[in-house]
């Protein structure tokens, strides 16, 4: 799991406003500490969908200070590939040609709301020079 550090602020009408250290432009809010936590979540994978779109840098999650939202594993394998391919200069149509693939597919691997199948997030990775290493902890 990949976790944002959020900060929940009151506001005057009692809900409560939801924003992001790493990603100013998050901001959402809910009824209660429950429900903004969930806006959260969605306001921060809008966000980062939103960069990837726009071919903005996506920064790694800062150190979690209190309340953080979750985003899935898929969802942070996808962040990987995209800050590989950034990292390395490497464009969509360079890791079309490296995977052999037509140009939608890597669309939909970089797509956060598609289900891409892990090997062709691997197979991606490695394209890129990166594997993928998994660790589990107790929640």
């Amino acid at each position: 799991m990949l976790r944002y550090p959020v900060v929940l602020t009151p506001d005057d009408d009692g809900t409560l406003l939801v924003t992001c250290p790493d990603l100013p432009e998050v901001a959402s809010f809910g009824a209660d500490e429950a429900d903004a936590l969930v806006h959260g979540a969605d306001a921060v994978a809008t966000a980062l969908k939103g960069r990837i779109t726009a071919r903005q840098p996506v920064p790694a999650p800062g150190a979690p200070t209190g309340h953080a939202v979750a985003l899935s594993a898929l969802t942070a394998l996808k962040l990987e590939l995209y800050r590989a391919m950034q990292d390395s200069g490497m464009r969509k149509a360079d890791l079309v040609r490296r995977l052999l693939v037509h140009p939608p597919q890597v669309d939909r691997l970089l797509d956060l709301d598609h289900e891409s199948r892990l090997d062709q997030i691997e197979a991606a990775l490695a394209a890129c020079g990166r594997e993928i290493v998994v660790t589990t902890q107790a929640a």
